[in-house]
C-alpha cells in the first residue's frame, strides 16, 4: 500500500498480534491505535481530537504513513488542499487522514485475500 514501508507494516502487525481480541471492527482497531476521534468541543466550536490512549507506536506508524502520502500521493495532496480551503488546520487534516488510513489498513489486516486493487488510496 502507498506509504506503508517495512517498519510501519511490522509495527502494525505487532500491534495486531499483541491484541487479536481487540480487532472486532475498524473502529476498535482505530481505538487500539489511538486514532479514534473524541469530541473536544466547547462553546460554539465543534471539533474532535485523537484519543491519547492506545498503542503509541502504532499511532506513530500511522502518522508516518500519512506524512508519506501527504508528500507523494496526488489524491491525498488534493484532499489536503480541499480541507485547507474549508478552513481545517493541518493538525485536523492529519487526524482525519490517520483515521482513514486505519480504516483502510484494518481491511487489509483482517481479510487475507485483499489486494491493493481492492482498496482506494487515501481521500
Amino acid at each position: 500500500m502507498h506509504g506503508v514501508g517495512p517498519e510501519t507494516a511490522a509495527q502494525l502487525l505487532i500491534t495486531c498480534g499483541d491484541n487479536p481480541d481487540r480487532l472486532t471492527s475498524s473502529a476498535a482497531f482505530a481505538a487500539l491505535c489511538g486514532v479514534a476521534p473524541i469530541p473536544a468541543s466547547s462553546g460554539k466550536t465543534t471539533r474532535h481530537r485523537l484519543s491519547r490512549g492506545g498503542d503509541r507506536q502504532a499511532n506513530r506508524a500511522l502518522y508516518l504513513i500519512v506524512l508519506a502520502r501527504m508528500a507523494w500521493c496526488s489524491r491525498t495532496r488534493a484532499y489536503v488542499a480541499r480541507r485547507t480551503a474549508e478552513g481545517k488546520s493541518k493538525k485536523e487534516i492529519i487526524r482525519c487522514l490517520k483515521r482513514y488510513v486505519a480504516r483502510e489498513l484494518f481491511k487489509v489486516l483482517t481479510s487475507p485475500n485483499a489486494t491493493n486493487n481492492d482498496l482506494r488510496v487515501a481521500a
